[in-house]
């Protein structure tokens, strides 16, 4: 049987190339996740199933994988178009908001929405990356980076920040053509002052800002780290200096992933990552999604129930409609759309009960429709090896359900298990058929439950250690602080107080 090979168009040279893993067989990514300071939108998810479908791909022609997505939780600025960002964290912005105040604090928002995505991810029916670090959680490792760009000379400190000088890294520029920084003209729009920056287009790598709601402290005053060296930092954490494919938005082409790689490279001398894949824009019936416009939509607008707000709209059938165009092209989302891919979904489901009545009538016969359904299933794995090629994939997924669905009232057990077969495999690779991890409340309450009680746990030691600390007691004050550690929780002492994060698990080899 002859290898598959797996095209895509790779951002950074501008042309479609055969994926070759560095390591053959194993296939290692990042992929840009969300900011979570609120609920992400369908444009988001579109992005993040792009990721989702190169992990399905390459899965399906039998490599290995190991698939990094982050989370981000600090440092975002609002004016994000510049490499150097203006604004406020949208974080704390979003804790000022309406919808914020129900929030305690910034880290009590942000864990809710870092739950409600897992719950959205799992709803659309994302496989799990093998890891998804969250910023706040490695930012001694963002410290450690900053200091070693400021060692190597590709970064200096001024009394507001750190910056990185764009000028030491010559090939700045080279994944989005933006080499000028187009738009950084100090007379024509607002950049970032800072009368000790030596370039417009240098970036923050370190914010100094002690009054900020989430603050660490570094070689450089209080402060917290800037928005690009967190998943250049997380990403080679998990993958190593270098790997092999990096996703995200076409967003996050410029300035995102051109500050990554001066990072990056600027620390180890050696590519980032080889091949670059950016998902395009999403509309809703023609229109820029947006707010103003009443046609913003998140995953739980659509598929929550119509008792809680939402319009009860199958969560497949809106993975389907995201996926329905490929990901290199502009996707117009309708509802008429939505509701087509509804019937398709529906389809499929008539076809697998189909098929496991035809099993359990435990009548062998013939199978009828082996060949013509691995036909097809040959034919949507190879549009999938050829950039992503979901309309041509999905078409042929439709049009084996169409066979089942013709055939299945009389199909004896061969024919019923071939067709099981096939709707396991095609749903393996485009994830439409039916949900892989199926979502209980019960695990949910079980989960969080066990979440509290380890909090409580937590926030007692602390209390007890607090009470050590104040009587002078340094000996027990530090034996808690190891059994902290023990417990895998890292605590971080502040001028406002002390607060505890889960360690990091351990990296993807």
């Amino acid at each position: 049987m002859p290898e598959k090979i797996f095209r895509i168009y790779n951002s950074m040279t501008r042309s479609t190339e055969v994926v070759e893993p560095a390591q053959p067989g194993r296939l290692r990514f990042y992929a840009c996740g969300p900011t979570v300071y609120s609920y992400a939108h369908i444009g988001n998810f579109r992005s993040f199933l792009t990721a989702d479908l190169v992990l399905r791909t390459a899965q399906a022609i039998g490599w290995e994988t190991a698939y990094v997505t982050n989370i981000t939780d600090v440092g975002h600025l609002t004016e994000d178009d510049a490499a150097d960002a203006e604004g406020e964290d949208r974080m704390a912005k979003a804790l000022r908001s309406k919808e914020g105040e129900r929030f305690a604090n910034i880290w009590d928002l942000a864990r809710y929405y870092a739950n409600t995505l897992l719950s959205d991810w799992q709803a659309l029916n994302l496989r799990e990356p093998d890891a998804r670090p969250r910023a706040t959680e490695h930012v001694a490792r963002q410290i450690r980076d900053v200091a070693r760009l400021l060692e190597k000379g590709h970064a200096y400190e001024t009394a507001q920040g750190v910056y990185f000088s764009v000028a030491s890294f010559p090939d700045y520029g080279k994944l989005s053509g933006n080499v000028l920084a187009t738009g950084l003209d100090e007379g024509v729009r607002d950049v970032v002052q800072d009368p000790e920056k030596r370039d417009p287009r240098d970036f923050a790598l370190w914010k100094k800002d002690p009054d900020h709601l989430m603050v660490w402290h570094s070689p450089w005053g209080w402060g917290f780290p800037g928005w690009h060296i967190e998943c250049s930092t997380m990403a080679q954490a998990y993958l190593g200096e270098s790997f092999d494919l990096h996703t995200g938005g076409e967003d996050n082409k410029f300035p995102h992933h051109e500050c990554e790689i001066a990072q990056a490279e600027s620390l180890s001398g050696k590519p980032f990552a080889r091949y670059w894949l950016h998902t395009r824009f999403l509309q809703v019936e023609g229109e820029k999604m947006a707010k103003s416009a009443g046609n913003f939509f998140t995953v739980r607008d659509l598929v929550g129930p119509e008792s809680e707000g939402g319009r009860g709209i199958h969560p497949l059938a809106l993975r389907l409609a995201l996926i329905s165009g490929q990901y290199r092209k502009p996707l117009n989302f309708t509802f008429d759309q939505l509701l087509a891919c509804a019937r398709h979904i529906q389809r499929f489901e008539e076809a697998a009960d189909l098929a496991a009545q035809g099993v359990a009538r435990n009548d062998p016969g013939e199978d009828a429709l082996g060949e013509p359904l691995a036909r097809l299933y040959e034919q949507a794995l190879a549009a999938m090896l050829d950039d992503l090629n979901t309309p041509e994939a999905i078409a042929a997924a439709i049009e084996g359900a169409k066979r089942v669905l013709r055939d299945g009232r009389t199909m004896g057990g061969a024919t019923a298990r071939s067709a099981q077969n096939w709707l396991e495999k095609i749903n393996g690779l485009l994830g439409i058929v039916a949900q892989e991890t199926p979502r209980t409340a019960a695990k949910t309450a079980g989960s969080a439950a066990a979440e509290e009680a380890f909090a409580r746990e937590v926030e007692d030691l602390l209390r007890q250690r607090a009470e050590a600390r104040a009587q002078r007691d340094f000996q027990r004050a530090d034996a808690i602080r190891d059994q902290l550690a023990g417990m895998q929780v890292e605590i971080m002492d502040a001028p406002e107080g002390t607060r505890w994060r889960r360690q990091i698990s351990n990296p993807v080899s």
